[in-house]
């Protein structure tokens, strides 16, 4: 018979559990994976919007003409890019304005990153390619892995990456310095979207579906920049 917060030696989808799992998550493995269900939906149509918005301004060219041509183009940029820093959008309208926020920023990236023709290139990669991560780790977690530990670990290599990246600013690297920084950050935010994950599935609170749908996206989206910063970095 199923008891709440336990998991171990059983399914824990199917309720089916003997050894204590999760301590704090007193509740029916039912409601739980309703959650994730709901974040998941939210993620999966912020990647859409992505996409969509993406394609758009990288087909139109003269968004980004724009952007780059016009002190309204620089002022709206900044705008844009101010609203990536916000904090966390409290409802859905607010994620809303944020997704579309990031969605134009990679845009441009996509947009000025040149083929080898010199055209732009499109965003060929799969946003959606981030949801395979999370569908392994969601099979991990039914046996009761706890990928915890790994938060101080990205967060100081976070910040080091940061301030490498202020580096690069003022003293910019070679071709290679930069395809290995972008393989880094990659393996770095696979990590964070393991890590954000085991948080969805363990610790977020039902009224935090929001969270945890950004904190995904996120990672999903840095993963696929620094993707492209690998790969623009070999076409140079």
């Amino acid at each position: 018979m199923w008891k709440p917060g336990y998991g171990k030696g059983g399914d824990l989808e199917a309720g089916e559990a003997s050894v204590p799992l999760y301590p704090m998550m007193l509740e029916s493995p039912d409601l739980r994976w309703a959650f994730i269900r709901k974040v998941y939906s939210i993620l999966s149509i912020q990647l859409l919007l992505t996409a969509v918005v993406s394609a758009v301004v990288v087909s139109v060219h003269p968004i980004s003409h724009f952007f780059v041509s016009s002190g309204l183009g620089l002022a709206v940029y900044i705008v844009i890019v101010f609203l990536t820093f916000i904090p966390p959008p409290v409802n859905l309208f607010l994620l809303a304005i944020f997704t579309v926020a990031i969605s134009i920023a990679v845009g441009l990236t996509c947009a000025f990153t040149k083929g080898k023709e010199g055209d732009p290139r499109s965003c060929h990669f799969d946003f959606c390619g981030g949801g395979e991560p999370h569908s392994l780790h969601i099979l991990g977690a039914r046996r009761g892995q706890d990928f915890s530990f790994l938060g101080p670990f990205l967060f100081g290599a976070l910040l080091v990456l940061i301030v490498f990246g202020f580096i690069q600013i003022f003293f910019p690297l070679g071709k290679i310095s930069t395809m290995i920084y972008g393989a880094v950050a990659a393996i770095l935010f696979c990590g964070y979207i393991i890590y954000d994950t085991d948080n969805l599935i363990k610790r977020h609170t039902y009224d935090e579906y929001i969270l945890a749908s950004v904190a995904l996206y996120l990672d999903v989206v840095n993963l696929f920049l620094y993707l492209l910063t690998i790969f623009r970095a070999a076409d140079s």
